[in-house]
């Protein structure tokens, strides 16, 4: 799949922010990845991490082509520099609605009037955040499963202010970095994906802090019933512990005591999830 995007920023660089960009760059475009001063060098040890996971689980990516990925993708502070030249800003940054806001406010600015902005909020609708961006035209969600390399999905979706050839650009985009487009034809919260997760991942968390039956033994249930290969709270711990938590504590009743019992017993113990070693399993060498 060709595409005229060549030039991409990505905003935030988390596990999935971090994914993202070593995904684009693995897939031969020009990448730029920004944060605040105190998380790049998180960033750089997220991008050895991601070249060895690429060399051992990719296929053709042994060859050193991993390892050249994660030192062609340029880390800045600067968000001026780093949307300078963007043909697409891809933003990955925490879910707060407010924080989102204040983002693409300054982006508005800065970022050439060619520049499209994708985000890949998990929970927000684009419309949300559109009449932030300046640019409602050239706005729109593209969001991604965690472990990119391996759940490849890219679901793909505007508001009703979208330009149709924004559209179709980034859904080209994300075949030319090996993922599988999926376009949501109008809004929908939770996209399909996290349309089915969200609320099974809720479910277990209930089933957990309301002292019902333990993580591993709602995942044992999970794994027998349905075949499925993770559990939920593998899932958890694969997405990370504080996406959710910042999900749930701005949630109903339920939820946020489902955030209390996650922070309490989990994030305050440091146990995050895979990317830190430990959630609700343990985990060396990422298994």
């Amino acid at each position: 799949m060709t595409t005229d995007i060549r030039k991409v920023t990505v905003l935030g660089t988390g596990v999935l922010g971090a994914q993202i960009a070593f995904q684009s760059a693995y897939s031969g475009f020009d990448v730029t990845a920004y944060d605040i001063d105190d998380a790049l060098g998180k960033a750089q040890k997220r991008f050895g991490e991601l070249a060895a996971t690429y060399a051992a689980e990719v296929s053709g990516a042994a060859d050193g082509r991993a390892e050249a990925t994660a030192a062609a993708v340029r880390l800045t502070s600067d968000l001026a520099d780093a949307v300078r030249d963007a043909d697409l800003v891809v933003e990955a940054v925490p879910e707060v609605l407010d924080l989102k806001r204040d983002t693409y406010t300054k982006l508005g600015e800065l970022a050439p009037e060619k520049t499209i902005f994708a985000t890949n909020s998990s929970t927000l609708l684009p419309s949300d955040l559109k009449d932030s961006t300046g640019r409602p035209d050239r706005f729109l969600a593209l969001h991604f499963a965690n472990q990119v390399w391996k759940f490849n999905t890219a679901e793909v979706m505007g508001t009703a202010e979208t330009d149709p050839a924004v559209f179709d650009r980034v859904v080209d985009f994300a075949a030319a970095i090996g993922m599988v487009p999926i376009p949501i034809r109008k809004e929908k919260a939770g996209y399909v994906l996290n349309s089915l997760l969200v609320p099974l991942l809720r479910a277990a968390g209930e089933l957990a802090a309301g002292g019902y039956a333990t993580p591993e033994d709602v995942d044992k249930v999970w794994q027998i019933a349905t075949g499925a290969p993770l559990g939920p709270f593998r899932i958890y711990d694969v997405i990370g512990l504080a996406t959710p938590y910042n999900i749930l504590s701005h949630g109903d009743e339920q939820a946020q005591h489902i955030a209390a019992w996650l922070k309490e017993n989990y994030i305050d113990a440091g146990k995050l999830g895979l990317a830190t070693g430990e959630g609700f399993y343990r985990y060396t060498d990422g298994k």
